[in-house]
């Protein structure tokens, strides 16, 4: 089985280049996928089906590691998106799970889950990844959770994109270590 030395990332455009810079970077012979969404707007007198991209400042690009510097050096590209300090690499899986929905449906909204109060979650990144706990109290950008442990209640407050949420009916029982 041959491995393919080419991954997916994302990266980070100005506003509103996404279309731009996944053309410049078809002109540099790099394979891109900005996923684009056929939208429905109305005005007072007429309807329109207008293609927006999906997500809002970012384009997928699949290259080699060597080609990391073409593509920085890219106009209207900000920079990779990283994960846990390095640039996220993202699952081909993935791209052709976005591809299929898109080619079936439209109108699609991108939306961020909201987390409250008393939901489980589990840590996906950090010195608390794979740990599971529920949410006390649910900010912006961060959440405080009650992780149990050894007849303990250890508080902590994560990022909220380093947690996912937890099917309650899914979960066995809070009897976690740290």
């Amino acid at each position: 089985m041959e491995q393919n030395p080419n991954n997916w990332y994302a990266v980070y455009t100005k506003p509103r280049w996404e279309k731009k810079v996944a053309d410049a970077l078809s002109r540099k012979q790099v394979e891109t996928y900005c996923p684009i969404n056929r939208v429905t707007h109305q005005w007072s007198d007429r309807k329109k089906i207008v293609e927006e991209p999906l997500f809002k400042s970012y384009v997928f690009v699949r290259i080699s590691e060597a080609m990391k510097t073409l593509v920085r050096e890219t106009s209207g590209i900000v920079n990779f998106v990283y994960w846990l300090g390095k640039p996220a690499r993202i699952p081909d899986h993935e791209i052709e799970l976005i591809r299929n929905f898109l080619m079936e449906y439209q109108d699609v909204e991108v939306e961020s889950f909201p987390i409250h109060e008393n939901d489980l979650i589990q840590i996906t990144a950090g010195p608390l990844m794979y740990q599971r706990g529920r949410v006390v109290e649910a900010g912006k950008n961060t959440v405080k959770a009650v992780l149990y442990s050894m007849g303990f209640a250890l508080t902590a407050t994560v990022k909220k994109s380093e947690l996912v949420l937890i099917n309650s009916q899914s979960v066995a029982p809070l009897n976690v270590s740290i």
